[in-house]
């Protein structure tokens, strides 16, 4: 070959090889770039929180994060997210997103679907409605299915052998984490094996022994704690209180559960034509246990009903020194004399009840 187009050859293969190198090194740039480089953004915030909800494709997760800011360069994300395999992996759920983490990064959370997880705390619950507005407002739980849920006699009898009106027994006030797309269902199962954590073979032994069904201990605590809201310390002696009516087959008598008939949880005061309402709630007009709870009962006031203080009591009035504290009483006679106490004091002090 001649010396000429040797040369051109060489000169050939060399622009070649820079041409090589220098398509190699955008690529890799470009690769390193997608990859590696941070591409999102919290603002001063060291993290983001996105909600994906389900249902969502990715198309959805793209203007989920663009319009929440968090993604630099959008492009980029697609193009990495579509070698991974993520496109057609989304997972819903509550995702926190950490500042200044690549593309890398991000999409392997939330392909694993490594969720944030919500606390979701309840109690003062006297309703389910009020129950369900708590849940609803902290998880994707919808909203109409839970409600649906906890009115299914059906549903309720076969999986978590409880009715429509006892079903708030089922709810142990405390705080629970959840994933944030929980459904109903998962959120009703999610309970029931709470409850059956709480109920345990020595809980469920004291309840027997008080001749009481773990349902029945959480409708006389959902009283209790009505009656002492103030003087958790009371609660035992309330307790032990009911349990000798329930014995002998006296009415509770108890002001609350008509305010629970009633509905209406502004009453600070029952009068003699609100106890004849006639309703199973009405624990003036009906002995025994009304039907289901009057308010979520804390672990503190089950426990008072599960270990009550044995006495004799019978009766009790509200202490004269508006404390919130209670007078007991063994006998009608002593219980009156209590009761003149609170309403010469209440005439002292020129208070209308």
């Amino acid at each position: 070959m001649p010396e000429s187009r040797k040369s051109v050859f060489k000169k050939i293969l060399q622009w070649l090889l820079a041409l090589l190198i220098l398509t190699g090194g955008i690529v890799v740039y470009i690769a390193y770039q997608t990859v590696y480089v941070p591409n999102v953004s919290t603002g001063d915030k060291r993290s983001e929180m996105i909600c994906i909800p389900t249902g969502s494709d990715f198309e959805d997760v793209v203007r989920i994060l663009s319009d929440s800011g968090i993604l630099r360069n959008k492009e980029s994300f697609i193009r990495l997210a579509e070698l991974k395999k993520y496109k057609n992996n989304v997972k819903p759920g509550r995702y926190r997103i950490l500042a200044n983490i690549n593309n890398n990064k991000l999409i392997n959370l939330l392909r694993a679907g490594i969720q944030e997880p919500i606390n979701v705390t309840f109690h003062n619950i006297r309703k389910k409605e009020q129950l369900v507005s708590v849940v609803c407002r902290k998880l994707e739980v919808d909203s109409t299915e839970l409600s649906a849920l906890l009115n299914n006699d059906n549903y309720l009898k076969g999986n978590v052998g409880l009715k429509s009106q006892d079903v708030l027994s089922l709810f142990i006030p405390n705080t629970y984490q959840f994933k944030w797309n929980t459904s109903a269902k998962q959120f009703v199962n999610r309970m029931e094996y709470e409850y059956k954590r709480f109920w345990n073979s020595e809980r469920k032994a004291k309840a027997k022994k008080i001749g009481l069904t773990p349902t029945q201990v959480s409708i006389l605590a959902s009283i209790v704690q009505a009656e002492q809201l103030q003087f958790p310390e009371e609660r035992p002696i309330i307790a032990g209180l009911y349990l000798n009516r329930l014995r002998i087959g006296m009415p509770l008598q108890s002001d609350p559960t008509v305010v629970f008939a009633i509905g209406d949880f502004t009453i600070t005061r029952v009068l003699d034509k609100d106890k004849a309402i006639n309703s199973p709630y009405n624990t003036y007009m009906y002995t025994g246990l009304p039907p289901g709870p009057i308010y979520l009962p804390d672990i503190s006031s089950i426990d008072a009903v599960l270990t009550p203080f044995k006495n004799d009591y019978l009766y009790m009035c509200a202490k004269e020194d508006f404390s919130g504290k209670h007078n007991f009483a063994k006998s009608l006679a002593e219980h009156n004399r209590n009761a003149q106490k609170y309403r010469s004091a209440l005439t002292k002090c020129n208070i209308l009840r």
